[in-house]
Parts: structure tokens; C-alpha cells; sequence
């Protein structure tokens, strides 16, 4: 199964070229509303770094002035001695600053990013989740942005140290001891031309094996999501094999890459121990003949050491910022996106009559452009009105409602509340003013009392308890221990479908909506909970426009006017008793097979 781009792990990385380098520029301007600890961070960062440079030099007199028999040197070697101490000191005062600063700037940049992209994704426009996994986007908020903060907290600091004491160790060992420094120089290029050229080699292996692992596990995931399949054809032996012979690539890969590791790491040591045998010969050669103090030589041991160090810390380093451009890539895709016009504060709802018109609307799905699902639709609600709309799946029931949601926008047409097109209207307050119990229900995972206040935020107490009683949910509220307090779970779990269904219609009535959509509100229901739903359903319709997306007879019975559709347009419009007596009509035929189901 091939991974599509936007599937890319934080693992990837991108090359560190001009653009890549230039999104992860814009990531960074999240810091810049804290540039003062920043940049009180990075001097503390410099002097850290310059200070403990400080420490080969020093450590070298020490054991210069250790090998000289003079007495008198003694207090030099306690005054070095104090100076090392002191260095030690000031350096690890400078290292907390740096990192107390450091965490302060990542901490409160990635908390802004984290919110940013949060309220982003709430603003986009469903037509982007139809495009997009759940999984994906949470991984996205997670770690991307985890990613990043590293890049932020501790990359970008320890890149900028290593480069700071590579340059200021090689010169300061090219102006001490230059014949040393270039003799260790004329070393280089044989050992860091084959470490490429090996690196680069193993690198692909581990591509390949990381590939055939990822094979491997499509077989797991595929053979695990059609369970029931593979032991109805009684298969198990056939992928059992078939996951055994991916798995045996797996393994010729990953041991055939172990190999030419080995001798990389082989390689590696026998080249940079031979390297410094050599650099020591030609330093003790130098000690001897006068040209170098043992001290110079400590010195220049321990500055290569430190710069060797970060020549190794450098190859990681680049390879971390290589894979925060990769998640700089994915979190600016979503901040780029195109967002719906959210108000930034809470909108109270407008102030509707509730006439609702369709006129020539056609629509198609983003993802479905060749198959329409409204086609020239046209029709009117008054307001106050109870209409039903009925039909078979895939009719266009539920678009219908979509559209007037401003979930999505008409292809053509226009939609009019009050005789205004819907696009006109301030969205939040628009969407504020309409209030919707979906066929599934989806709960918070807090009390009953929070998710009915969520319908509106702010409610008092004695708001959240006159909606569940209106809408018959009391009862059932009281009869828990703990009462409105009670934890109905994640996604409400807790509760039963018809209890679940009276929190929403609690919910929509404490919103108060001009205009009450109604999408299968008593479907998959016992009789019990349908009856005592259908009553709060009675309630919630009152002196406001009603549109109902329903099946059952007892309720597609109370509505006004019932619209039949059929490939997306209106083919039959009417009340009950009016449909009922045309025996050749659609609606007729409906309701006969749902009466002989039931």
C-alpha cells in the first residue's frame, strides 16, 4: 500500500536548500514575539560556548607549568588550577541561562503554533476532512509540532554551538600549532570521502529495509481489518506465508545492511584512532625536537577532541533540522489552507423569520465532481413550517441540509434565508442560528450538564434543567447518582441510544434555533425510547421552521408539506393524506413497503 505525501512520517526529511530552509524560516516567526529572550539566549549560548574553549588552553599551562622545577611555579599551577575551576563555573552558570531561555522561547512559540493550528483546523471547510484522515491531522498537532519544538528548544541551540566551537577551536588550533593543524589536516579528506561514500551506501539499505517493513505491515493491517473474510475462505495458513516470505526480504535486507556496517564502524574507528596515532608521532616528534611543549600538545589534543565532537554532533544535528523542515512542510500545508470566515468571539444568533429557498441549486462533492447530487432543486419553507424531505439513499436528503449549514457551498443556484442569500450572512452567527439533531450523536466527554450547555455557553442551571425536562431527558438524568453531573464517557458511551438522543434535543433547545433540522432523529431506536423521543421532538419543533430527515411514519406524519426526492430533485410534494391518495405516487409505494417492514 503506497503512502501518499501527506502521509509522510516525521521521520522524513527534506534537503536543506533555499526554500526548504525558507518554511522553516516562517515556522520560526512564532519566536518572534519573544526575540528578547531569544536573543538573550544566544549570547548566553556564545559566551557558554567561548568559556569553555577557554578549558583546553588553560588545562595545557597547567601541565606546563607542572613539568617546570622552578618552586616558584607552584603558585602559578594553583592560580591555573583556579582559573579552571572558575571557567567551569561561569560556564555552567551561562549553560542554565541558556537553557532556562531557550525552553521559555520554545515553550511559549510552540504553545502559540499549537493554538494556531488548532483553531485553524476548526476553520477549515468540511470539503478539507473529505480529503483528509483524522489520524493524519492529529499527527499533524502532535508530532509535527513535537518536531519542531525540539527544533526550537535544543536543535537550533546545540547547531549553532557546534558550528561556534568548530570554527573557534580549528583556529585557534591553526594560530597555536600550525604544523600540528595541518598535518591532522592532510588526514581529512581521505576519511571523510569514505565515510560519505559508505554512509550514503548504508543509508539506501536502510531506506530499502525500512520499505519492505512497511510492506510487511500492509499484510498485518490488511489481513486484520478483513478478519472475518480470511477465516471465512479459511486462508490463514495462505497469508501466514505470505506475511512470512515479506518478512524473510526483511531480513536479508536489515542483515545484509548490518554487514556493511560493520565495516563502516570498522572503518571509523581504524581511521580515527589511526588518525590520531598519527597526529600523536608527529606531536611527540615535535616535543622532542623543541618545537612543542607537552602542555601545547595536551592543548591540541583536547581541541581536536571537542572539534571532533562536534563534526559528529553536526552530521545529527543536520539530520534533525532536516526532518523539522519535513514537519514545517506538513504544518504550513494546513495553515495555507483556505479557512471559512470564523468569528474570532462568540456571535449571538441572527434574527430570522426561518423562510427558507432553494432555487436552481445543483451540487456535487469535491471529491465526486462527476456525480452530481442536486440537480436544478428548487422549493420554499415558510417560516414556522414543518417539512419532511423522503427519499431513497443517496437522494440528496442529507446535502440538502449540508448546504443549508454552509457546510459546503452550491455549484449554482442560490440558497435565501429570509429572502438574503446564506452567503451574505455573518457565518458563526448564521450557523448560530440553526440548530441540528443528527442521526448520530456524538457527546463530549464531560457531564450531562456540560453537553447540554453546549448549545449554549453560559447557560445557567436552571436553563440546562428546563431543557432536559422538555425534552423528557430529566427522568432518565435524576435516576444517575450523580445527576447532571454524570461522565457520559467518550463519545457519550455511557448512555443509551435514546438517551443520547434527548441530551441532543436538549441541547438544540437550549440553543433556541430559528431554523431545526432534524437528520433520522428516531431512526435505530426501541419503541420506548423512539416514544419518548418523538415527544421531545414535538416539543423542539414548536413555533419554528422544521426541516425533518426521517423514515418513520410517526414522524414524517406531523410535518406540514413532505418533499419525495429522487436523484436529487423534487418529484412529488404534498401532505400525508394528499400523497397517500394518489396510489400511483412515490410516496405512496414508500410508505406501504415501510408499514409491511414493520
Amino acid at each position: 500500500m503506497a503512502r501518499r505525501k501527506s502521509d509522510l512520517s516525521p521521520e522524513d526529511k527534506r534537503p536543506l536548500n533555499k526554500d526548504n530552509f525558507r518554511k522553516l524560516l516562517r515556522i520560526f516567526s512564532f519566536v518572534r514575539p519573544y526575540i528578547k529572550p531569544f536573543s538573550l539566549g544566544l549570547l548566553f549560548l556564545l559566551l557558554s560556548s567561548v568559556t569553555l574553549l577557554t578549558f583546553p588552553a588553560l588545562t595545557g599551562k597547567l601541565v606546563d607549568a607542572a613539568s617546570d622545577s622552578e618552586a616558584w611555579i607552584i603558585n602559578d599551577i594553583n592560580l591555573i588550577a583556579l582559573l579552571l575551576l572558575g571557567v567551569l563555573l561561569v560556564q555552567s552558570v551561562f549553560s542554565f541561562f541558556r537553557v532556562y531561555l531557550f525552553a521559555r522561547v520554545s515553550e511559549n512559540s510552540i504553545a502559540d503554533l499549537r493554538r494556531t493550528l488548532y483553531g485553524k483546523l476548526l476553520a477549515l471547510p468540511m470539503g478539507f476532512y473529505d480529503r483528509r484522515r483524522t489520524g493524519e491531522l492529529f499527527s499533524r498537532i502532535t508530532a509535527d509540532v513535537a518536531q519542531l519544538q525540539d527544533t526550537f528548544s535544543i536543535t537550533l541551540a546545540e547547531f549553532t554551538r557546534q558550528i561556534l566551537t568548530l570554527l573557534v577551536g580549528v583556529a585557534i588550533i591553526f594560530f597555536t600549532t600550525p604544523k600540528l593543524s595541518f598535518f591532522m589536516l592532510a588526514t581529512f579528506p581521505f576519511i571523510v570521502i569514505l565515510a560519505f561514500i559508505f554512509g550514503r551506501y548504508i543509508r539506501k539499505l536502510s531506506k530499502k529495509t525500512q520499505d519492505e517493513l512497511a510492506n510487511a505491515n500492509v499484510i498485518v493491517e490488511e489481513t486484520l481489518q478483513s478478519i472475518q473474510v480470511v477465516k471465512a475462505f479459511a486462508s490463514e495458513v495462505i497469508e501466514t506465508l505470505r506475511y512470512g516470505n515479506s518478512l524473510r526480504k526483511v531480513v536479508d535486507i536489515a542483515i545484509k545492511t548490518a554487514v556493511y556496517r560493520g565495516l563502516f564502524i570498522s572503518f571509523i574507528i581504524f581511521a580515527l584512532f589511526g588518525g590520531i596515532v598519527a597526529v600523536m608521532w608527529y606531536g611527540a616528534t615535535l616535543v622532542a625536537a623543541g618545537d612543542l611543549s607537552v602542555g601545547s600538545l595536551l592543548s591540541f589534543i583536547l581541541y581536536t577532541t571537542f572539534i571532533g565532537g562536534s563534526i559528529a554532533g553536526l552530521g545529527d544535528l543536520y539530520g534533525q533540522i532536516q526532518k523539522s523542515i519535513g514537519a514545517s512542510e506538513r504544518v504550513l500545508e494546513i495553515l495555507d489552507e483556505q479557512a471559512e470566515d470564523i468569528a474570532l468571539i462568540q456571535e449571538k444568533a441572527l434574527d430570522l423569520r426561518g423562510e427558507v429557498r432553494y432555487s436552481q441549486v445543483s451540487f456535487a462533492y469535491p471529491t465526486r465532481k462527476e456525480m452530481p447530487v442536486l440537480q436544478q432543486l428548487d422549493f420554499h419553507i415558510k417560516p414556522g413550517e414543518k417539512v419532511a424531505l423522503v427519499g431513497h439513499s443517496g437522494a440528496g436528503k442529507s446535502t440538502i441540509v449540508q448546504l443549508l449549514m454552509r457546510f459546503y457551498d452550491a455549484d449554482s443556484g442560490l440558497i435565501s434565508i429570509d429572502g438574503k442569500p446564506v452567503g451574505e450572512y455573518p457565518l458563526s452567527a448564521y450557523r448560530q442560528s440553526i440548530g441540528i439533531v443528527p442521526q448520530e450523536i456524538i457527546l463530549f466527554g464531560g457531564t450531562i450538564a456540560e453537553n447540554i450547555a453546549y448549545g449554549k455557553p453560559g447557560a445557567t442551571r436552571e436553563e440546562i434543567e428546563w431543557a432536559a425536562k422538555n425534552s423528557y431527558a430529566e427522568e432518565f438524568i435524576n435516576s444517575f447518582p450523580e445527576g447532571y453531573e454524570t461522565l457520559v464517557g467518550e463519545r457519550g458511551v455511557k448512555l443509551s441510544g435514546g438517551q443520547r438522543q434527548r441530551i441532543a434535543i436538549a441541547r438544540a433547545l437550549l440553543k433556541d434555533p430559528k431554523i431545526l433540522i432534524l437528520d433520522e432523529a428516531t431512526s435505530s431506536l426501541d419503541a420506548e425510547s423512539e416514544r419518548y423521543v418523538q415527544l421531545a421532538l414535538e416539543q423542539l419543533m414548536q413555533n419554528r421552521t422544521s426541516i425533518v430527515i426521517a423514515h418513520r411514519l410517526a414522524t414524517i406524519r406531523q410535518v406540514d408539506r413532505i418533499f419525495v426526492l429522487e436523484q436529487g430533485q423534487i418529484i412529488e410534494e404534498g401532505n400525508h393524506e394528499e400523497l397517500m391518495a394518489k396510489s400511483s405516487a412515490v410516496y405512496n409505494k414508500f410508505v406501504t413497503l415501510q408499514m409491511q417492514l414493520n
